[in-house]
């Protein structure tokens, strides 16, 4: 059942973000679900999950790590004049190697899309959401922002940024009816783990109390209970989703 409220998800075509595109609509969300590229077969799939759940699911299409294009893209939410009730920035990259080994080129990259273009899709909601008075802005970090990972530097500096940019921003916005909170999994099931595993070394997979990797399904609650009422009286927190600590 459609609930009325609308959410802008980014990258959401696959890994954590397509679990989370999930969950809002079996919730009842409308959805702008937000991908780099045009791709027939995601689209389908978007109209198929729309017609499921009885809500609309709109694609949005832009570049994190082209400001412009973020900005681009945003002008056909704004020319829809609807509300932005939650915003979920999911989309990231990783990357794994000694720091002493990675390039300034790939650090910038990963600044830009981890961070900066969180900022500025922040920011490009928040001229809906003030004059709402009301929103929820979920971002998606990682214990690697809160613990010593190896080889990890890099990444880790920008989520660590992120979970600083939550706190400050939630006190910042707490006034206007507004809540950020943000999500900080453990290892979760996706390519993008599957990808870097080679080059991981330590207790990065087993050190966690349950000894297994999340689903993207295990993520997913936490940011639906984060964006619903549920959480009304949540703000600032980064919520742990790692198996257990140990």
């Amino acid at each position: 059942m459609n609930n009325g409220k609308n959410v802008l998800i980014t990258g959401t075509n696959r890994g954590i973000g397509r679990a989370i595109l999930e969950k809002f609509a079996k919730e009842g969300y409308n959805i702008w679900a937000h991908a780099r590229k045009q791709n027939s077969q995601f689209e389908e799939d978007l109209e198929k999950l729309a017609k499921e759940n009885n809500i609309w699911i709109k694609p949005v299409y832009f570049d994190l790590s082209d400001e412009n294009a973020i900005k681009e893209g945003f002008k056909q939410i704004y020319k829809e004049k609807l509300p932005i009730d939650v915003l979920v920035n999911n989309a990231g990259i990783v990357y794994v190697d000694l720091f002493q080994m990675t390039p300034m080129s790939k650090i910038k990259e990963l600044f830009e899309v981890n961070v900066f273009a969180i900022m500025i899709l922040t920011q490009l909601v928040l001229k809906v959401m003030t004059r709402q008075q009301s929103g929820s802005i979920i971002n998606c970090a990682s214990i690697a922002g809160l613990d010593a990972v190896p080889v990890h530097s890099i990444y880790s500096a920008t989520k660590g940024a992120i979970i600083s940019f939550t706190k400050s921003l939630s006190a910042e916005l707490a006034q206007s009816g507004l809540r950020v909170n943000a999500v900080a999994p453990g290892v979760v099931d996706t390519d993008m783990i599957s990808s870097i595993k080679e080059k991981v070394t330590g207790d990065l997979f087993g050190g966690r109390a349950m000894k297994r990797l999340a689903r993207g399904e295990e993520i997913a609650n936490v940011v639906e209970f984060l964006a619903s009422d549920k959480a009304s009286y949540i703000t600032g927190q980064v919520i742990r989703v790692d198996g257990g600590s140990i």
